[in-house]
């Protein structure tokens, strides 16, 4: 604020004797139409308004250190009829002292005191309204930007606790897992402690990262799909289509891993066959489509629990990023659970 300040001053000077300037000028030529001398006139113009030019100068910084209340107008007249008063009694008190002998613009000077109050009451005025218009706006603009700021940091931490919500329910079950393991296959178990451990590093770097690449989000999901197959062996089977146009695709970073989670949960937890997770990703028109498949038994009632958790974080997660409640879509199509995701591409 200081800087802009500092580098605002010349331009503020520059302009300021530019309008003492052309307001001299013009004084001096209307004040020249009465017949007075051009030095009476110049000098007359001249301190009008420097001391016009002190007066704004002082309103000005008044509000500055202080600014009163939008509805306290009476104050604000009586501090603008204070300066008029002031400056005016100034002006007749400077030219008197200097044209003391002639007695013919003493004249003229005392039957134009009214027209100069008023003259210099309506520009001061127009000043203090100018300057409060400025001020006001700049207020709104400031106002403005802390809530877009607040709204920012509202929506940060939202999606921060999305995410941590979302990673320990995948932690205690992969642990869970390498526990059961390291006493009937600890090489299984040391592999998964590696695979978990990739996992999680992959998201603490992208804990701060709103957009990934689809190639990334792809890579971060296989180490999940991993440490899964581990945990259920050969019932786990999974199929991935995505096309190279695909892979530059921007996507939230960490998206996909609670819905193909969702998938295995509602798709394995009920039967002891193998059992296929199809993930295809393509481009519709301005969207990434991606599209998470998984069988369901109709009679059981896991899969009408599909909609818990982990489908409205993302569904939060998508609002809170695009502002768009439609980007989530689930379908049963033939004993099939597709879940079905859109994201934005500019």
């Amino acid at each position: 604020m200081l800087s802009n300040s500092v580098t605002n001053t010349p331009r503020i000077i520059l302009l300021s004797a530019l309008w003492l300037g052309v307001w001299t000028i013009i004084q001096s030529i209307v004040l020249y139409y009465y017949s007075l001398p051009i030095e009476i006139c110049v000098v007359d113009s001249l301190l009008s308004n420097l001391l016009l030019a002190l007066a704004v100068h002082v309103s000005n910084n008044m509000y500055r250190f202080y600014k009163p209340s939008g509805n306290d107008r009476f104050q604000r007249l009586m501090w603008g009829l204070a300066l008029t008063f002031v400056s005016v009694y100034t002006l007749q008190y400077l030219l008197k002292m200097i044209f003391a002998s002639n007695k013919e613009y003493l004249e003229f000077l005392s039957q134009s005191l009214p027209i100069r109050f008023v003259m210099f009451l309506l520009l001061i005025a127009c000043m203090q309204i100018a300057r409060w218009l400025v001020q006001n706006e700049r207020d709104m603009r400031e106002k403005k930007q802390r809530e877009v700021e607040s709204e920012n940091f509202v929506k940060e931490a939202e999606l921060s606790k999305l995410r941590l919500q979302l990673q320990p329910h995948f932690l205690f079950n992969s642990l869970n897992s390498i526990n059961a393991l390291v006493g009937s296959k600890p090489e299984e178990a040391r592999k998964m402690i590696l695979q978990l451990s990739d996992f999680l590093r992959g998201t603490i770097k992208h804990e701060d990262t709103s957009l990934i690449t689809m190639e990334e989000e792809l890579s971060h999901l296989n180490l999940y799909l991993e440490i899964e197959k581990v945990r259920f062996g050969n019932r786990l089977q999974t199929e991935l289509n995505c096309n190279e146009a695909c892979k530059n695709k921007r996507i939230p970073a960490l998206l996909l891993q609670p819905i193909v989670e969702n998938a295995i949960k509602f798709g394995l937890y009920d039967t002891i066959d193998q059992v296929l997770i199809k993930i295809d990703v393509l481009v519709e028109e301005h969207h990434l489509l991606v599209k998470v498949e998984n069988p369901f038994d109709p009679e059981t009632q896991s899969a009408s629990k599909g909609t818990g958790f982990g489908l409205k974080s993302v569904q939060r997660r998508l609002y809170l990023l695009y502002a768009r409640n439609d980007l989530i879509t689930i379908e049963k199509v033939n004993n099939k659970f597709i879940t079905s995701i859109k994201i934005p591409q500019a």
